[in-house]
């Protein structure tokens, strides 16, 4: 019987360590935790990825004004300053691509997602300001009351 001929093409097949049908700890994790937690997490998720990007474009503008200064350089300093701005320069403009891929997602989240849920937690919002508002407003009449019903300074 012949061989089949030699050629480059990978061929899938089955490894002795793949885990078919096997989820991690970590799926596990996500399933048994409730809705609340698990919006959380990606609230916090969204918020690390926005930090990190708008860090990578304040510490480029930083660095790039940084190699702006005037003064006496070489031919060799100058080419070397001229490179780091420009490769300060291209990761802005992938952390800005990124702010703005955020940004679309967000948006879509946003277009997508249960008015009626987001209405009741503006509602709750509402109400829990409304209260913590209520509350300093009683602790500064209290205050208020204290300060003038105690005696002033003493004349001596």
């Amino acid at each position: 019987m012949a061989e089949p001929p030699q050629t480059d093409v990978s061929r899938p097949s089955a490894l002795p360590t793949a885990k078919l049908l096997h989820r991690p700890a970590l799926d596990q994790a996500l399933v048994d935790q409730n809705s609340e937690e698990y919006l959380n997490a990606i609230e916090e998720e969204w918020n690390k990825r926005l930090d990190a990007e708008v860090e990578i474009l304040v510490d480029g503008m930083v660095d790039i004004v940084s190699l702006a200064s005037i003064g006496d350089k070489d031919k060799f300093r100058i080419a070397q300053e001229a490179f780091q701005a420009e490769l300060r320069a291209e990761s802005m403009v992938r952390a800005a691509n990124s702010l703005l891929s955020i940004t679309h997602s967000l948006k879509l989240l946003l277009l997508l997602s249960d008015e009626a849920q987001i209405a009741r937690w503006r509602d709750e919002e509402i109400k829990d300001v409304r209260h913590e508002k209520s509350e300093a407003q009683q602790q500064v009449a209290v205050l208020l009351d204290e300060l003038f019903r105690s005696p002033g300074p003493q004349p001596t």
